[in-house]
Formats: C-alpha cells, structure tokens, sequence
C-alpha cells in the first residue's frame, strides 16, 4: 500500500491489492475477475485526485466471494511481535508478526466486509490532519 500511496500522491491511478493468505504458494486466481474490472474501471475511468484504492481479498474460493464493497477502514490496532527464525546460512533474523485489534462494530468496514465474504476496497488518501479536532482546538487561535 505505501507503493500505492505514493503513486497517487504523483498523480498516477493506484492500486494495492492483498490476499489474506499468507502462504508462499498463496493464490489470487479465486479473485481474478473482480481484480481485472477494479483495475480495468481505473485504467478507463482514472481515480479522483490523490486517491487510491487499497482492495483486500478473504482467502475465500470463487464460490463463496459474495462480491466487493466499498467501505471504509475500521478502527482498530495493531499489536506487533517478532518471531525469531533462522535462515538457511544459520543466522538468527526476526520476522515481523502481530495481531490486529477491531474496536469498530460497524457494517459499512474492510473488516466486516472481510469477515462477511466480500472484497474490500478503501479509498486512500494521504492526509493525517484530524478533520473532527480542529474546532475544539480553535481555541488556541490567535493574532
């Protein structure tokens, strides 16, 4: 998603598109057809400025995807562990894991979405400006 980002934010229609699957041999191809008419619909139609698209499939058969939302991201954590590993030369190297935390109940989120067989997709943009604090911190304007 950072690649994504940072291609909307040089005006270049973008994409991220994650697989909850984890594996080394993960397979997109249950998902193909929703993949190509999201990419396609931008490629033909473009995104609105400074806006990309992060798309998260469920690690689901063809059947059994319901379809895609469009929804927003929930609100929740991230709690980070590392796991300790050893690579085939026998040095020692930690690989990033963690757990994800939804405090978001709501039905129109990625997760839901996830949760309920649909694709996700959120709409990106970059901007952390905390839009709902700016008026009860007006407060400290002054000339």
């Amino acid at each position: 998603m950072a690649a994504a980002l940072e291609g909307a934010i040089a005006g270049v229609p973008s994409i991220g598109f994650s697989l909850l699957d984890y594996s080394q041999d993960a397979d997109f191809s249950q998902s193909e057809d929703h993949v190509l008419r999201i990419a396609r619909h931008a490629l033909e139609n473009g995104l609105p400025s400074g806006i990309c698209l992060n798309v998260n499939i469920p690690k689901l058969s063809r059947e059994q995807i319901k379809g895609v939302k469009v929804c927003r991201q929930s609100d929740g954590h991230w709690e980070e562990d590392f796991d300790e590993r050893i690579n085939p030369m026998g040095k020692t190297y930690y690989w990033l894991t963690g757990k994800f935390y939804n405090h978001d109940e709501g039905k129109d989120t990625d997760i839901w979405a996830l949760e309920n067989g649909y694709i996700s997709v959120v709409p990106v943009k970059f901007d952390l400006t905390a839009h709902n604090h700016i008026q009860q911190l007006n407060f400290l304007n002054h000339e």
